[in-house]
């Protein structure tokens, strides 16, 4: 039986990684190396960065196996995650209870307030949450001037013009796997040298398995024709797509309309290679003053320096339909006069555009989620599946990949 497989990311590695010691695979990527959103970089011939910045929670089960299974898992770190929050023009630390306390923003019984709800997120029931907005959600839970003033320039800032529109089942997600932290920070993962070592070791494996990877090599067409698909002409059994449902759907020629057009964003992340640190030992800040990014993310606050002799830093942007020109240079701007950084100690900045770079979770999502086997052989996978459901991670986008290869050995016996 031969498989094709649409994508090299997390999601289409793992299932071939299932499958082809049984079936003949054969994986179609569009760029010139594989790993989709965790592809990587090499920076001044001396080390290789992920193009978009990733870690790992304590409870990615599926991902802690894979590492296992290739003799990865003893190089994982556990680091602390130290948070800011830049409003009014300041940077303000918020990992310790002390700068919490401190943090002007907010009067003393707004961060009581805040702090309870952190806290509720553990234990909440997602499920109902998937019909209300996250704004009518903080209303009742925290208040307008909660709200104002902390979550919304956040939403802004991730969301743009659909912030009203994302449900409160992310929210409450995203802010419940993010309670994992000490007093010192969250508690994150990452592994030793760089995720790339995860990818090599998959294509690699592959490799050995007799998976075909052909990089540089975008389908442009995915046809069914006598009980068999044809990608860009070649037939093959049994299809799994990684790619957005609207992709999938365009290869096909929209004839059959199998999938739904599923609301997704851009992201733009810029990588800078600093002569000094611009964030004072904060590894994640957030913007809360309007900005040509949403978050500034100093690697080398979360990672030791020493890997990279240089501070590298990822600006990260989201947008709902096309980048706005001149977004760089204005990214550029922004971050030297923002952060006092002189262009001089800027040593490399490289900008990384994904349109697709992940589903919005909008009210409603939930029942919109397409099952991963399409019929006719047809399987899909990627951010937009339930296990990616209310926060897409790397577990879920491994274990999206595995369901839909299991899904298609079971058809197929």
């Amino acid at each position: 039986m031969k498989i094709g497989i649409l994508g090299s990311g997390l999601a289409g590695l793992s299932a071939a990684l299932h499958l082809a010691d049984r079936f003949e695979v054969v994986i179609f990527e569009k760029n010139d190396s594989p790993g989709g959103c965790m592809s990587s970089l090499t920076y001044n011939n001396t080390y290789i960065l992920e193009t978009l910045y990733h870690h790992c929670f304590s409870g990615d089960r599926n991902l802690f196996s894979l590492l296992e299974d290739l003799d990865l898992k003893s190089d994982m770190i556990w680091l602390k995650g130290s948070t800011g929050y830049y409003m009014d023009g300041k940077l303000h630390p918020l990992t310790t209870p002390l700068e919490i306390l401190r943090y002007p923003c907010l009067t003393f019984f707004q961060k009581c307030r805040l702090g309870l709800f952190v806290i509720s997120s553990r234990k909440i029931n997602l499920t109902p949450l998937d019909k209300i907005t996250a704004k009518d959600y903080l209303f009742e839970k925290v208040g307008e001037d909660i709200y104002n003033a902390f979550f919304a320039p956040l939403l802004t800032s991730k969301f743009g013009s659909m912030k009203d529109d994302v449900s409160a089942a992310w929210l409450m997600s995203r802010i419940a796997i993010r309670s994992d932290r000490g007093t010192e920070g969250e508690r994150l993962g990452y592994l030793k040298g760089g995720w790339h070592r995860l990818i090599d070791a998959m294509t690699e494996k592959l490799e050995k398995m007799g998976a075909g990877i052909r990089l540089s090599t975008p389908v442009v067409t995915l046809v069914r024709e006598k009980e068999k698909w044809l990608i860009n002409g070649e037939e093959f059994d049994a299809v799994i797509s990684t790619l957005p449902p609207q992709i999938t759907n365009s290869l096909m020629g929209n004839s059959s309309d199998k999938l739904p057009d599923l609301m997704y964003q851009g992201a733009a992340c810029l990588t800078l290679g600093l002569a000094r640190d611009p964030t004072n030992g904060i590894y994640w800040t957030n913007m809360g003053d309007p900005a040509p990014y949403g978050a500034v993310v100093t690697h080398t606050n979360f990672v030791p320096f020493e890997w990279y002799g240089e501070h590298v830093v990822y600006l990260a942007s989201y947008y709902k339909d096309e980048p706005d020109s001149g977004l760089k240079d204005r990214m550029i701007d922004d971050f030297c006069k923002r952060f006092s950084i002189d262009i001089s100690e800027i040593h490399h900045a490289d900008l990384y555009i994904d349109r697709f770079a992940g589903p919005v979770y909008v009210t409603g999502y939930k029942d919109s989620i397409p099952p991963a086997n399409i019929g006719d052989n047809l399987f899909i996978a990627g951010m937009f599946s339930p296990e990616n459901y209310p926060e897409r991670s790397m577990e879920g986008s491994i274990s999206a990949g595995l369901n839909a290869a299991k899904l298609l050995e079971e058809n197929n016996r």
